[in-house]
């Protein structure tokens, strides 16, 4: 998957899971981050897992969905380490 397909499904996760997990997104820099992460997370669990071969295969609904899962639990992870306090990265 080329580096313009990464940044596209990244920024689309990455918002996904900015409004389901709080309500509303993290920047288009920080859903691109977000998103991207969630690309790396969900396809090393879709692959240990599932067993799916190549889950991150391109600009597709497959490629966002399993980046959009990877996203939210990168999220839920980070929360839970860390503070829910008024300078919290991901509770804006």
């Amino acid at each position: 998957m080329g580096l313009l397909s990464w940044i596209v499904v990244g920024a689309i996760a990455g918002w996904l899971s900015g409004q389901v997990m709080k309500g509303r997104g993290f920047g288009l820099l920080g859903d691109i981050i977000v998103g991207v992460a969630g690309g790396l997370i969900g396809g090393w669990l879709a692959t240990q897992l599932f067993k799916v071969s190549n889950p991150i295969n391109g600009f597709n609904l497959e490629s966002i969905l399993v980046a959009f899962l990877g996203a939210v639990v990168l999220i839920v992870v980070v929360r839970m380490f860390q503070g829910r306090g008024r300078g919290s990265l991901l509770h804006r």
